[in-house]
């Protein structure tokens, strides 16, 4: 295959992910809204977002972060060197080693839920708060488990250059969650109190369910069939294991943060009555998603599409190649994520004020999640390029590097938190600032270790790029700065943006 057609032939299934992702962010964007709606801001939101946190991050570092980055690696490789049918024994293999282990972790999780909440909590919360939070946790436990095999799936798929069903399957899972979890919570308290949380909690199970199992057909067609296998002292599982330690703390610099950070949140509390606040979880919470609403649409996208095209190129030795389809996903990354970052910053509060401000969610609330929003557009644009450079890391078999830094991230995140929240008495703000100071951070560093090992990483051609991008960055911050003094402020006076719905 010629340069140009492997060049389209990657525009093509970007293009195909990223309005997969469109749709599953959109998706999580409603289910957001409806959750909020329902609840508001407060103590209930807070404690069913608190239960959801760790079995989400552990999700996103091991499921979507470390299992699925490793697997594809080798996954890809095998199919380049050995064929398919050795690629699939090995899938064999990872797929019932994942099966046993998260059912393990599943069961460890539900037992050791109490001090799992105490630890996420910092023991601030009240007594009843901390025991829905508990309950609720136990409930959404088994959700790691379905979501590693559907991690396993896609990456098979990505590997087969089958990338829009897989993307998909995230929609599934908001689907999912959105129409079982509020049905059953309605059953449960048709006035949506704490009771009906213990629905939305099964609902993510059922959309869990469904992320896996909406992923079947399409592995079928590659001619994939299951098959239990034990055997699990082999080269390639050896591989897929030795690659994710590593990657495990590689990936978990972001979501080790976002921790810390809720940790942080749960502990803020009123300077005149020294009590903890409800609210910060889901401010900052919301404010992450829509952050992660042009993260997954552009930066996971091409990420996904990059990572089985330079998997390839490392494994046949190909360095030009290689690093040509770095940096060509990198200034991609660029290009489509620093207007969603403009736009996020100056337009914050209006876009949340029409989303979510209804129901239980106030004007209050809208205020706060723009504050939060603000400064995590502030990293936008790194955590993106992050999701197309960190992988690359172990095509080439660097695996240790992103490790390194992720320490350096997690501390610098430890100490920026401390500084922004409690010494210069920023709150949630400030939480939000040290999340993209240090993905910037991480960004930067792993960028300069990617170039000195490849040489050169079409730098010039980056910063051209990047130049031109900012200029008509700073006509759009102009026509968004115009358009929310002379019109958007005006439309957030009018009545049907603060009316109840």
């Amino acid at each position: 295959m010629t340069e140009a057609a492997e060049r389209r032939m990657s525009t093509r299934a970007t293009g195909v992910v990223g309005i997969a992702v469109l749709s599953s962010r959109v998706l999580g964007l409603i289910r957001e809204t409806v959750f909020a709606g329902l609840f508001g801001a407060g103590k209930n939101l807070d404690a069913f977002l608190m239960a959801f946190r760790l079995p989400n991050l552990l999700r996103d570092l091991f499921a979507e972060g470390a299992l699925s980055t490793a697997f594809i690696t080798t996954f890809s490789k095998k199919i380049a060197v050995e064929g398919d049918q050795s690629a699939w024994r090995l899938a064999n293999k990872v797929a019932t080693l994942t099966a046993v282990f998260m059912s393990a972790v599943t069961l460890l999780g539900i037992v050791f839920a109490p001090q799992l909440v105490e630890l996420l909590t910092w023991g601030a919360w009240s007594p009843d708060k901390t025991a829905l939070t508990i309950l609720l946790t136990r409930i959404m436990w088994p959700f790691m488990l379905l979501v590693s095999l559907a991690a396993l799936v896609m990456g098979m798929l990505n590997a087969k250059h089958v990338f829009g069903p897989p993307a998909m399957a995230s929609s599934y899972f908001n689907l999912g969650s959105i129409i079982a979890g509020v049905a059953i919570g309605y059953w449960l308290d048709p006035h949506f109190g704490a009771r009906s949380l213990v629905g939305l909690a099964i609902g993510t199970l059922i959309g869990g369910a469904w992320q896996l199992v909406g992923q079947f057909p399409s592995l079928w067609k590659v001619g994939y069939r299951f098959h239990a296998d034990f055997h699990w002292r082999d080269e390639g599982v050896r591989t897929v294991l030795t690659l994710m330690g590593p990657a495990v703390i590689a990936a978990s610099a972001v979501q080790v943060n976002v921790l810390i950070n809720s940790g942080f949140a749960a502990s803020i509390t009123d300077p005149t009555t020294g009590l903890s606040i409800n609210g910060p979880v889901s401010w900052l919470n919301i404010a992450f998603r829509l952050m992660q609403l042009p993260l997954g649409i552009f930066g996971v996208a091409i990420g996904t599409v990059t990572l089985p095209l330079v998997s390839k190129s490392a494994a046949l030795g190909n360095t030009a190649e290689f690093r040509a389809i770095l940096a060509r996903g990198m200034r991609l990354a660029f290009l489509l994520t620093i207007p969603s970052a403009i736009g996020l910053a100056m337009l914050a509060s209006p876009i949340i004020s029409v989303i979510y401000q209804h129901g239980h969610f106030d004007a209050e609330a809208t205020q706060q999640t723009a504050r939060a929003l603000r400064f995590y557009a502030i990293g936008l644009v790194s955590y993106a390029a992050l999701k197309v450079l960190t992988p690359a890391f172990y095509a080439i078999g660097k695996r240790n590097t992103p490790m390194v830094v992720s320490f350096l991230a997690i501390g610098a995140n430890l100490f920026l938190n401390w500084l922004f929240t409690f010494r210069l008495g920023w709150g949630h703000r400030g939480l939000a600032f040290s999340t993209s100071l240090v993905a910037t951070m991480n960004f930067l560093l792993l960028y300069a270790l990617m170039r000195r090992h490849t040489r050169r990483l079409e730098t010039r051609q980056t910063l051209v790029g990047l130049g031109k991008i900012c200029l008509a960055g700073a006509l759009l911050a102009l026509v968004c700065w115009a358009a929310n003094y002379w019109w958007l402020d005006a439309w957030a006076s009018l009545r049907f943006l603060n009316c109840e719905l």
